[in-house]
């Protein structure tokens, strides 16, 4: 009898995180953190509510993973995340010595494969699944959020000034 509980399945509940992202107009990138079939920790970018450049969907999914597993180390986990991890995640998972990551979508830019990362060498990565949809979230956000600056006739929306301490003369 075949698991249904494969990268696909596991991939559709990060998607779903990263759905609760764009809802709350953070970077929509969703991550889950799965022990012998069984999500141990669900997060999603949080950066823009909490004011913090770490709170990317994996730092909160480690954080989650490792407190409901009372250590810091995520042996015989899996991180499922719905894009590449950055740098900085890609660091944190390194200390976590997590033995697999999944993701959805490559990040050419600022991703750990691009940056030449090096993750710990029990570690192993695979990429690409449900891609297609991962990708399309991501550009949805970013031309939703671009096409606030634009009017309907295509120009440039000029921003009202904030009241800050250069309006106060």
């Amino acid at each position: 009898m075949e698991n249904p509980f494969d990268d696909t399945y596991f991939m559709k509940k990060a998607l779903q995180e990263a759905e609760e992202a764009y809802d709350k107009g953070e970077i929509p990138v969703g991550a889950i953190i799965v022990i012998k079939d069984r999500i141990i920790a669900r997060a999603h970018n949080l950066t823009e509510l909490l004011n913090d450049v770490t709170a990317h969907a994996e730092m909160q999914a480690i954080t989650a993973a490792s407190n409901f597993l009372g250590g810091k180390f995520l042996h015989n986990c899996t991180l499922y995340v719905t894009l590449e991890p950055c740098q900085m995640c890609a660091g944190a998972l390194y200390w976590s010595q997590i033995p697999k990551i999944v993701y959805g979508a490559r990040d050419e830019e600022r991703g750990c494969i691009s940056m030449e990362t090096t993750l710990h060498p029990k570690t192993t990565m695979i990429g690409g699944v449900l891609a297609e949809e991962a990708s399309a979230l991501l550009k949805r956000f970013f031309i939703e959020k671009r096409n606030l600056n634009w009017s309907k006739s295509g120009q440039v929306k000029k921003k009202r000034p904030t009241i800050g301490w250069a309006w106060k003369l």
